[in-house]
């Protein structure tokens, strides 16, 4: 410290020697210097460089005290996958978020949960999470988040959210639809929807080309998942959001309803098909960033 010092007094006396600089200028400049060491309250004299200089740690001290956004774990459902979330992962990102779908095998409930739960548990090292789950993916995020603290959200889109021992079939029984008479079996006991109804039952509200590809491309399920339960449920400890798609074919509005008042979620309506993240994915993105923003 006493070295710079020096070499700031030297430049003056050299300055007056050859520029001409002025004392005046000279003791400002070494005010400046004190100032930047620490040495004078810059502020309080009226040093326009230390203020900023306060001003800019305590932009960083703002800066490391916020807390991270929530990282998005997107699920799809039956006869879909990742893919799905096409519409909706570009406005996340846009807005900041870090994403990932997962792409789950639709061979049992169990290795759904553990597809899932290992993405949610490498995510969650990385910081907190937001779990997003539609139709049968939210009976996976029910599980799958389960026990993992870094999950904060959970937000469900037209979505199963089951309790402990309660099949997705007993629900399927008690709030019947469409889907039921729709399905068809093959060889190995996986389930598609007829593409012939599968506009109709699934996705009303899409264009009739998009529709098609969806059909076309559709992830069979396997009958069993549907008798299958969980042993613990995310949703009792972990706050929740909950849209219900009005005009749904697939899974009933009122069993949404029931669902979402059951789990206490805060809830959403609208006009919809089964895929609104895919018809209506503002509205998605919407939800979604309101459960992130209030976790956050």
């Amino acid at each position: 410290m006493t070295h710079k010092l020096d070499e700031i007094s030297a430049e003056g006396r050299a300055g007056g020697a050859t520029a001409g600089i002025s004392r005046r200028r000279m003791l400002k400049r070494s005010g400046a210097a004190l100032a930047a060491l620490g040495l004078l309250g810059g502020a309080r004299f009226g040093n326009p460089s230390a203020a900023l200089a306060g001003e800019i740690e305590q932009s960083n001290l703002s800066k490391r005290n916020a807390r991270p956004r929530p990282r998005i774990v997107l699920v799809h459902g039956a006869w879909a996958d990742g893919t799905g979330w096409q519409h909706i992962i570009p406005l996340l990102e846009q807005a900041g978020y870090d994403v990932i779908a997962v792409q789950n095998p639709l061979s049992s409930l169990a290795a759904d949960l553990a597809t899932t739960k290992r993405v949610i548990d490498a995510e969650s090292q990385k910081g907190p999470v937001v779990a997003v789950g539609h139709s049968y993916g939210g009976a996976v995020i029910t599980g799958a988040a389960a026990g993992n603290p870094n999950v904060k959200g959970l937000v469900y889109i037209a979505a199963f959210a089951p309790e402990v021992g309660e099949p997705l079939g007993l629900l399927l029984q008690q709030f019947p639809t469409a889907l039921g008479t729709s399905l068809v079996g093959d060889a190995a006991g996986f389930a598609y929807i007829d593409r012939a109804k599968f506009r109709a039952v699934f996705a009303a509200d899409v264009d009739r080309t998009e529709a098609r590809v969806m059909a076309a491309a559709q992830k069979p399920a396997f009958g069993g998942i549907f008798e299958e339960s969980l042993t613990d449920v995310a949703w009792k400890t972990i706050p929740s959001w909950y849209m219900v798609a009005k005009d749904d074919r697939a899974l009933s509005p009122d069993m949404e309803r029931f669902l979402a008042k059951r789990m206490g979620a805060e809830t959403v309506e609208v006009k919809s098909s089964h895929v609104p993240f895919i018809s209506r994915p503002r509205d998605v993105f919407n939800l979604i960033d309101k459960a992130a923003r209030a976790v956050r």
